[in-house]
């Protein structure tokens, strides 16, 4: 046990009970996760149609679907089809844990924003999940969408929402994730590598059939609301805490 207490103070930085609070946060929001998606799993028929909604607003904007064009690009090679699906699967929950783990062992000092930007844009999109439960383009291959990974999976179908496409937390959480991994790394090559992230998981989710365009850029707008917040939020309590006395001098 001592050598366990040990290895906490020498490894963690705050040591095991700091560490398990995190998790507790992690699989919390997990939880609180699957019970939205237990909500809008029941909204099928708003779902699919507010999917449709999406593809015509698409269709009347631009005039055509660029989804479909990226994915018969993608389709032309297997290792690209492997390697977009691959992405899809693990840029959420794989590459969030991983990255959030190494910044709390390696870069302590950005991992409080870090976690709070990422629990931020989450709780923003299982709102935006709520209001507006939209079905995936790849239930709609009579739009000439192709599913890019496999759905029929038992298992993926328990840990996944199939209704939420927006906003796309994959471009949301690839964003944000690319931001502190850029803004953390000290390598020229680890932060071009990073910064190139983001790009390449809009790439494969749209790839994949997963998400609209507009899924995409809501993902995006979400992320850039949450590390805005995330940043001048400490900073307006410690202006309010700063002008508590002033004002009490005053009264």
């Amino acid at each position: 046990m001592e050598r366990v207490v040990a290895l906490g103070h020498k490894v963690l930085p705050r040591g095991w009970r700091d560490f398990g609070l995190q998790l507790g946060i992690w699989f919390g929001f997990y939880f609180t996760y699957l019970g939205v998606r237990h909500y809008t799993d029941r909204n099928t028929g708003k779902a699919i149609v507010n999917g449709l909604r999406v593809i015509s607003l698409e269709q009347h904007v631009t005039h055509h679907l660029y989804e479909v064009t990226v994915e018969r690009a993608v389709d032309t090679s297997h290792t690209l089809l492997t390697a977009t699906a691959w992405t899809y699967w693990n840029s959420e929950f794989t590459v969030i844990g991983l990255t959030l783990l190494w910044v709390y062992l390696r870069r302590h000092h950005g991992f409080i924003r870090f976690r709070n930007t990422i629990l931020l844009a989450n709780l923003i999109g299982l709102l935006g999940f709520w209001l507006m439960p939209t079905a995936p383009p790849w239930m709609f291959p009579g739009k000439g969408f192709v599913d890019g990974v496999n759905h029929s999976s038992a298992l993926l179908q328990s840990l996944s929402n199939s209704y939420a496409a927006m906003p796309s937390l994959h471009a949301a959480d690839a964003l944000i994730v690319g931001f502190f991994m850029v803004s953390t790394s000290r390598t020229i090559w680890a932060k071009a590598l990073w910064a190139l992230w983001p790009v390449w998981v809009w790439f494969c989710v749209i790839a994949t059939a997963n998400h609209y365009l507009l899924d995409v850029l809501a993902g995006i707008t979400v992320a850039v609301v949450a590390l805005l917040a995330t940043r001048w939020t400490p900073r307006l309590f410690q202006r309010a805490r700063g002008l508590g006395p002033a004002i009490a001098n005053l009264l």
